[in-house]
């Protein structure tokens, strides 16, 4: 089959996967809701503490919450493919003269519209605790980076999805990985105020690159080098993460 059909296939499964969303809006419960208790919640614990009023916090809050849901709701992407494969949604594809990694592709493609939403939803209850970008052009850019990153980290944890049986295996074990990343950064708090070794595993940790590279396109409208080692970052896990993944996934099917 033509790299053309493959393409083709698994731009009809993503749109399966967005009337899916449609049929069912609880698929979305995640993406709408964490970015306004993250955000309210965090804005009203450490804005006093850190930046003496919330106000001041939010240029650091906003983009951190940004990148902490985006990848929060990339662990999703294979929970739910275990979901499908245990009901043997994907074992039906295969009698269909499909590309067999089109319904795998299509479904992590339509997961790309549940990372926006979240971008949105952040940036919007930002904005209406006060939170005032840089740039129009800066937040939109920022979100984009967001997307493309969380992307290929669904990547891992669709690999995840494939190899593990139950679904609530792969949500357990993907947030015991995230939740040091995501919380372990410069996400929420200066890494200064950490002990030592943690600042070490701040330093070299992606998502403190990532949150930086937001920051710097949402507050000041800037593109710097921390842009170019976060798309470096997600290229690079997609060159290795993606093959595996669908690898694993066709030698499972």
């Amino acid at each position: 089959m033509s790299p053309g059909s493959a393409l083709t296939h698994a731009g009809t499964m993503a749109y399966r996967g967005l009337l899916k969303f449609k049929h069912n809006p609880q698929q979305l419960f995640d993406v709408l809701v964490l970015p306004v208790v993250f955000t309210v919640m965090f804005a009203g614990i450490f804005g006093g503490a850190i930046a003496g009023d919330v106000a001041s916090y939010l240029p650091t809050l906003v983009p951190g919450v940004l990148v902490q849901v985006a990848l929060a709701a990339s662990v999703t992407t294979g929970v739910q493919l275990r979901e499908d494969m245990n009901k043997g949604v994907f074992d039906r594809f295969r009698s269909l003269p499909i590309a067999r990694i089109a319904p795998l592709a299509g479904s992590l493609i339509a997961d790309v519209v549940r990372y926006a939403v979240a971008a949105v939803i952040t940036i919007a209850v930002g904005m209406a605790l006060g939170y005032r970008p840089g740039s129009v052009v800066g937040v939109v850019a920022a979100c984009v980076l967001t997307i493309v990153c969380a992307f290929a980290l669904s990547w891992i944890f669709a690999l995840m999805g494939v190899l593990m049986s139950k679904a609530s295996t792969v949500q357990g074990v993907s947030m015991l990985v995230l939740m040091p990343l995501t919380f372990m950064s410069n996400a929420l708090v200066p890494v200064a105020t950490m002990p030592g070794w943690m600042q070490a595993f701040a330093g070299v940790n992606p998502v403190s690159h990532l949150v930086s590279a937001v920051r710097q396109l949402a507050n000041e409208g800037q593109f710097g080098l921390q842009i170019v080692w976060s798309l470096l970052g997600a290229f690079a896990v997609l060159a290795v993460a993606a093959p595996v993944a669908l690898r694993v996934y066709m030698r499972r099917t």
